[in-house]
């Protein structure tokens, strides 16, 4: 009976999920229903695969629509009717702003159904129709058109369940039009009687019109769809040669002679390792997906790119000699099965880290290597609080009440009528989708093309995008290759070029000389005393108090701490756990004798996923199939919670049956429920300490350059301040922006940091890139007038430069430098500069002679950097100095103190008990860091109050060698009157 209808797929439109159409189909008795999102098929593989579970056979297909006015409706009669529907919306969703057109093109396998009011005059085609609502029926009767009945169905639409339903769809159009609820227009919004029928209406419309009953029947009836969601046969690009026997030879050879490159000594281990991986790959179909990575990296590698092959990949040695990871699972003994393994239904999965200046060249070669390849969506949905403030819009709420409603500052029962209605449908709403977007990083290559299973939109980045996630896309056997950006490796990638252009006389660096950095001195001292800022994952003051407590300096512990640090671990409390058996082995005795034989390396403590499988399946005795179940159920990426359920009760049952004592089983699930959403697999944990090794060898002997390389992607945990601070504390010199020395990044000469123009807010790019190129075409600029002459500029544009002193080798103060420039430009800069053979004489302007102070650089570096380049200390407005320092801290053990810090980074945190607290990174007068907690009564009176110094009084605490501050009482300092708006001019800036 139904042809026409929508879920909340049909963005801003609908409002039911696909779960709750198929529940009101069933209830009304409708054994046949089709899916017909508004320009949309991202509900339509979830409708197939939920068809079933409601005893109803779905049919697919799409209601095209410019806007909302209905064009026609087009049903698919099978699956290649459902691709052909697919490319034809992907050709208007391919171009932004195109007009679908009163008719489709012909297309096989389709029906295609127009609304009665458009297609009355029309002369149908054999598999065309005409769609009469119900309501419209009556007008058949009238109609001076003459009609073949047989081409007469009925098009009612289902848009909603109820009265709320139509609401929410008024106010999800609002939205949608950027418009008050009470100046939505008519045409812009469904009937409310878009929903189901009742089954006496619809048997009333029977009697009426039976003919167009049987025609609407007969269509349904007709039409047939079917996918497999069974996960048995990948549905990824089959082969990569187009022969999968002539595959698994290639992938058999490429691993026989990547063994020479990792391994200078090669013994059976390797060998019957390799032989085991390469067969339960041929047997799971996954050989084509090796090998496509492959390809992809061989690409990467001969552009020079830099990229880390993550995740639990890494437990793989034939993606070890493929160069896919660079993470031996050998020498980590890495559990390949937490990879793939014979009972494991779903795909494997590689995570590839790219520099973010090199990804977007990747995908370019994926889609152009690659017949049918696509990026992924995600689902942006509504979240509560953005609601609040769309529907506190469209129902004309004050910005100032808005704000009260979505920082939840309210009790609901004192709301007005209004404000209670906002909230009520921001709940309503929540989680419904938004808009379509894209993956961080995922691209589907099908064997099939991707409109056989969904439609594409072209987002802007110019790479045909699916209109289905990557759970749907999984459910019907199709795996990512997750081609991901992290701008660490842009960092080591620029370091490298950086090193080599400012010491021309080194060799060239090796950066995947893993095994050397490993042994390394200067890098095991880095990370025994946690000195490691700006290198990739181990900067953070979490990590960096952790490695303080372990004492690592070896690649082993590196590995364990990258996931120990994960929020799951020190939530099941074995963070600590693990720390005490690290660093005192007698206590690796209280360990469960069955953990501690499972985990003996992480001395009977859970720390990476891989630890759930085995402890699941060791001690809980579930098969390693039912071990992934649980791994994957907690990380909330299964499907069936049912299931889930029955694997866990196994868990138990399993358990008393061996006799093992309850309250020993309850806690052995209290640690995995804990942290199994959240830890690492181990080759993750491993391939992440790679790449902290990279980061950590530039930084142990070419700091400088490091911390340039660092500026220039981006910065890192911290803000760019903290890592100029880094540079100054490793000898360098900062020199704020030049006209003659500066380039659009920072560079590095010597041991002196030109910052980049790219620093300074409000410069323009074009300005720079005018002053860049004219630089070097005709040489640096010899004043002030020169530069003028040269480049043309605004007013504005050129105050910003001179603020910053960008013109001090001129030896003019800056405020006769901007009288200078304020009589010689405008608003408006002038037209572009021609060289001509002959200067004509400059009128010379007499300025007044003006005074400028070095603190005066201070407060335009803090507004056009966001931070001074002098010592903030300098700017207090006391002279008083507070004398204690941070390395003092541990003589004063359990006493209170009182140290003054400079704000460098907070983190915020709940008690066990939902109460905020807070920890914090400050800076002495030395440049060392104070760490600081903040437990809720204290951090509810002594807020932070933004970036500046603070005098800091609290007790001093000490655990494992690490020392740090609660926090009784803490005041942000006063800083010195700002200068360019003071009658007192102070001229110098005292040192300390």
């Amino acid at each position: 009976m139904y042809l026409n209808c929508h879920t909340y797929y049909s963005l801003r439109y609908g409002t039911l999920k696909p779960e709750e159409l198929l529940a009101l189909a069933a209830e009304n008795n409708n054994g046949v229903l089709a899916l017909t999102d508004i320009n949309n098929t991202s509900a339509c593989l979830d409708f197939v695969r939920l068809a079933p579970n409601y005893g109803i056979k779905p049919v697919l297909g799409v209601d095209f629509r410019n806007g909302v006015d209905q064009q026609f409706v087009i049903l698919a009669k099978n699956n290649d009717g459902f691709r052909r529907i697919n490319a034809y919306l992907s050709s208007f969703l391919h171009r932004p702003g195109a007009i679908i057109p009163e008719s489709p093109i012909e297309m096989e396998d389709c029906f295609v159904i127009y609304p009665f009011e458009k297609g009355k005059d029309r002369i149908l085609n054999k598999n065309e129709y005409l769609g009469v609502a119900p309501k419209k029926l009556r007008h058949l009767k009238f109609s001076k058109s003459t009609f073949e009945t047989d081409k007469l169905v009925l098009l009612h639409t289902v848009s909603f369940r109820d009265k709320r339903g139509f609401n929410t769809h008024r106010l999800l159009r609002a939205i949608d039009n950027n418009t008050l609820l009470s100046k939505l227009p008519e045409y812009e919004q469904g009937s409310e009687t878009d929903r189901f029928l009742t089954a006496e209406a619809r048997e009333r419309i029977a009697v009426d019109f039976p003919e167009l009953t049987e025609n609407t029947k007969r269509l349904l009836d007709s039409c047939h769809i079917k996918f497999d969601f069974s996960k048995t046969t990948p549905n990824n690009q089959r082969s990569y040669t187009q022969n999968e026997e002539l595959d698994f030879r290639l992938l058999q050879k490429l691993a026989y002679q990547g063994i020479p490159y990792r391994y200078k000594k090669v013994d059976e281990t390797i060998y019957s390792r390799v032989s085991k991986e390469l067969n339960i790959i041929k047997e799971k179909g996954f050989v084509s997906y090796f090998l496509i990575n492959w390809k992809i990296l061989k690409y990467a590698r001969s552009k020079g790119y830099f990229y880390v092959g993550r995740g639990s990949g890494a437990n793989s040695i034939i993606a070890y000699l493929l160069r896919i990871t660079d993470v031996d699972p050998i020498e980590l003994d890495l559990y390949f099965e937490r990879f793939i393994n014979l009972y494991r239904q779903n795909p494997p999965d590689f995570d590839i880290d790219f520099s973010w200046s090199d990804r977007d060249d990747i995908t370019r070669f994926m889609f152009e290597r690659f017949k049918n390849t696509a990026l992924i969506t995600v689902y942006n949905t509504f979240k509560f609080r953005a609601s609040v403030r769309e529907l506190g819009k469209v129902f004309g709420l004050p910005k100032s009440e808005i704000d009260i409603l979505s920082k939840g500052k309210y009790d609901i029962n004192q709301l007005d009528r209004l404000s209670q209605l906002v909230i009520k449908y921001s709940r309503y709403i929540q989680g419904f989708p938004n808009y379509l977007g894209i993956h961080a990083g995922g691209v589907l290559i099908s064997e099939k093309p991707i409109h056989h299973y969904c439609a594409t939109f072209m987002p802007p980045k110019g790479f045909a995008t699916t209109q289905i996630d990557m759970v749907v896309a999984e459910d019907i056997g199709l795996y990512k290759f997750d081609i991901l950006s992290q701008r660490g490796l842009g960092k080591i990638k620029d370091a490298v070029e950086i090193i080599t252009k400012n010491h021309r006389n080194i060799k060239s660096i090796d950066i995947h000389d893993i095994k050397r950095f490993k042994e390394d001195q200067r890098i095991k001292h880095l990370l025994k005393n946690a000195k490691a800022i700006g290198c990739f994952y181990v900067e953070s003051p979490a990590m960096r108090m952790l490695l303080k407590k372990l004492q690592v300096d070896n690649y082993l512990g590196l590995v364990a701490a990258s996931s120990v640090i994960r929020p799951g671990v020190a939530k099941s409390g074995m963070m600590r756990e693990y720390i005490l058996r690290y660093r005192y082995p007698e206590r690796r005795k209280e360990a469960h004798p069955v953990l501690l034989h499972i985990m003996p390396e992480t001395f009977g403590v859970m720390v990476y996923q891989e630890d759930v499988i085995k402890v699941a399946h060791h001690f809980g005795g579930l098969t390693l199939g039912e071990a992934d179940m649980l791994r994957r159920g907690m990380s909330g990426k299964f499907r069936s919670r049912d299931e889930f359920l029955k694997v866990k009760q196994r868990f138990f049952d399993n358990c008393k049956a061996d006799g093992k004592p309850d309250a020993v089983t309850r806690d052995i699930w209290r640690q995995i429920e804990s942290f199994a959403g959240y830890a690492f697999a181990k080759g993750h944990s491993a391939s992440y300490a790679v790449e902290s090794y990279q980061s950590l060898y530039l930084k142990a002997y070419y700091p400088i350059e490091y911390m340039v390389a660092t500026l220039n992607n981006g910065g890192g945990f911290y803000n760019r301040e903290l890592y100029i601070h880094e540079a100054k504390m490793h000898g360098a010199l900062i020199e704020a922006p030049c006209i003659n020395h500066s380039e659009y990044l920072t560079r590095v000469q010597g041991k002196k940091i030109y910052l980049g123009f790219s620093l300074l807010k409000d410069l323009e790019t074009r300005t720079v890139e005018k002053i860049l190129a004219d630089r070097a075409q005709h040489g640096t600029y010899k004043n002030l007038d020169d530069f003028i002459d040269r480049v043309s500029i605004s007013t504005e544009q050129m105050a910003i430069l001179i603020k910053i002193n960008a013109f001090r080798f001129t030896g003019s103060n800056k405020r006769e430098l901007l009288w200078s420039a304020y009589l010689q430009t405008s608003k408006i800069p002038k037209e572009e500069h021609v060289n001509t053979l002959f200067r004509s004489e400059k009128i010379s302007y007499k300025t007044p002679e003006l005074k400028s102070s070095e603190l005066e650089n201070a407060f335009d570096e803090y507004e056009l950097l966001g931070f001074p380049l002098c010592n903030p200390f300098d700017l207090l407005a006391s002279s008083k100095k507070n004398a204690l320092r941070a390395s003092e801290l541990l003589s004063y053990k359990g006493k209170i103190v009182t140290i003054e810090g400079y704000l460098v980074a907070t983190k915020n945190t709940a008690t066990s008990n939902g109460k905020p607290m807070y920890f914090g990174t400050f800076l002495d007068r030395s440049g060392d860091f104070i760490d600081t907690v903040h437990f809720p009564p204290v951090a509810a009176k002594f807020p932070f109050r933004g970036k500046g110094i603070y005098s800091i009084t609290g007790k001093v605490t000490e655990e494992f060698e690490c020392v740090n501050i609660e926090v009784t009482t803490m005041y942000r300092q006063a800083i010195i009157e700002d200068p360019r708006y003071s009658d007192n001019h102070n001229t110098t800036l005292s040192h300390v």
